[in-house]
């Protein structure tokens, strides 16, 4: 059974052994599935927005109001990446512990304390602090994917973690929207310029606080309902026998589309295959030593430099965009320029989604190969990243329509990697996935902290065009040189 447009917003077919969705209903926040996944790429959306709220007013107002240098702008770039590589790394076997839920809540109400303290930043060692500590809110991109993995199935995981991880980012782009606009209705209203940036942080404040709370009363850990019962397959249904460790569960079977229906979010059960028939793959509390072995696995590599690529090149280009805007055409002013960089996060939308749709479509009709299909389509993603960041820095284009076009082309290469590099990140080591996904989000903000680096270090944070061809050569040279490494683990027997 192919995609039907009812998948949208029906109750979703769920496989009678893992509870997980087969079809992502991106319309009915009503039900479990799409409640679930509307406040994972809700929340992280407004995470994003409010990591990402200094950029769109730093260009000019923040930074004459702060007294800035354009090296100081660049610093707090770096430094605002910092404290999300750290969570993000811990973000991940504390979903495995925890529940993808609780971290994610959590992780929005600490942000939210920083972020309310913004308005009160008075020099370039206030601005530090503050970007350090929201940077927080970065690492909800983990317990995002972990929480959408739990409720998909294999044939759908790729687009529903693309969607979410998409959406998500997208508020990259909703920033450099709303923090003008509001900044520039404030000081219509009457407002100086210093009082003005500084009530903008209220706005996504309220957003964060909001949303945390919602998320946390309104949605489930698990298609079994608490964390702690992930072990069950249903109410009086345990998915173990007296034997299995109370920590350890089956909780996977690869699931194609076309595979035998159960409808709805409580479905009619049929007996547990034995091990025999099918990949059995377990959750487990991470130990130390299954945590190292799965972090220096080639496969944890792969992802983690190839999401460096992606995701850090998005991150890096998101914090100076609209600067280089106004570089390059100072017409523009702030709002414009700004406006115009939010494009590059808006078409998160689509082209993050595109990623993991292809992914899937590869993964359903290939057959047994598919899982090399998906890991060279995030090879081809890298690759061609690395090719128009080459085309750009070379150009260094002051044509208007050379320069948007280049750019909107950047988006659609880049941001699709990201979700094709979360399409394949559940097949591999399941049952930590937490930990796959944690160090992967770590990857990511890794490159974001060494491209902001270089954009920094380019003629003091003025020479974009050079910065970008320096990433664009280096996303090349990774991609290519791990293009070799298997998708799994030799051995491994889910993930299929």
């Amino acid at each position: 059974m192919g995609f039907r447009f009812s998948h949208l917003y029906a109750r979703p077919d769920v496989n009678p052994v893992t509870l997980k969705a087969r079809s992502v209903p991106v319309l009915n926040p009503i039900d479990v599935y799409g409640r679930v996944f509307f406040f994972s790429w809700f929340g992280f959306m407004i995470a994003f927005w409010a990591w990402y709220t200094f950029p769109p007013l730093l260009t000019h107002t923040i930074k004459n109001d702060l007294q800035l240098s354009p090296a100081e702008v660049a610093n707090s770039n770096i430094v605002s990446l910092c404290a999300t590589l750290l969570v993000r790394v811990i973000a991940g076997p504390l979903c495995d512990q925890f529940g993808p839920r609780k971290v994610f809540g959590g992780l929005l109400l600490a942000g939210a304390i920083p972020l309310g303290l913004a308005p009160l930043v008075q020099n370039a060692s206030g601005l530090y602090a503050s970007r350090f500590f929201i940077g927080i809110l970065g690492g909800c991109f983990v317990p995002c994917q972990v929480w959408s993995t739990g409720f998909f199935d294999k044939n759908v995981v790729g687009t529903a973690n693309a969607l979410t991880g998409g959406f998500g980012n997208a508020g990259g782009g909703i920033t450099y929207f709303i923090m003008p606009a509001v900044y520039d209705a404030l000081v219509g209203d009457g407002h100086t310029p210093r009082q003005a940036w500084r009530l903008t942080f209220l706005v996504p404040l309220a957003m964060v606080i909001a949303t945390a709370i919602a998320l946390i009363l309104l949605c489930p850990d698990t298609p079994t309902g608490k964390w702690r019962d992930r072990h069950l397959q249903s109410p009086g249904h345990p998915a173990h026998d007296s034997n299995t460790d109370a920590d350890t569960v089956i909780v996977d079977v690869p699931g194609r589309i076309n595979d035998p229906q159960t409808t709805g979010t409580t479905p009619t059960l049929s007996p547990i295959p034995s091990k025999e028939k099918i990949p059995a793959e377990l959750i487990r509390r991470p130990t130390v030593r299954e945590t190292l072995r799965v972090a220096v696995s080639p496969q944890t590599i792969f992802h983690t430099l190839t999401y460096m690529c992606s995701f850090g090149t998005e991150l890096a280009i998101n914090a100076v965009l609209a600067s280089y805007y106004a570089k390059n055409f100072p017409q523009l002013g702030q709002t414009a320029a700004a406006n115009w960089a939010a494009m590059f996060g808006f078409l998160n939308f689509v082209t993050r989604p595109l990623g993991g749709i292809v992914s899937d479509l590869l993964y359903n009709l290939c057959g047994g190969g598919a899982l090399w299909l998906k890991k060279m389509w995030v090879v081809a993603c890298g690759l061609l990243t690395g090719a128009v960041l080459v085309a750009i820095g070379a150009r260094d284009p002051h044509d208007r329509a050379t320069m948007f076009g280049l750019v909107a082309l950047l988006a659609v290469f880049v941001e699709a990697g990201n979700g094709a590099n979360f399409s394949l990140v559940p097949h591999v080591h399941p049952f930590a996935n937490g930990v796959v996904s944690g160090l992967t989000g770590a990857g990511g903000n890794l490159g974001g902290v060494l491209f902001a680096v270089v954009f920094r270090f380019m003629d003091d944070g003025t020479d974009y065009a050079k910065a970008f061809w320096v990433i664009g050569v280096v996303n090349l040279a990774v991609n290519a040189a791990v293009a070799w490494i298997p998708p799994l683990p030799k051995g491994q027997v889910g993930g299929r």
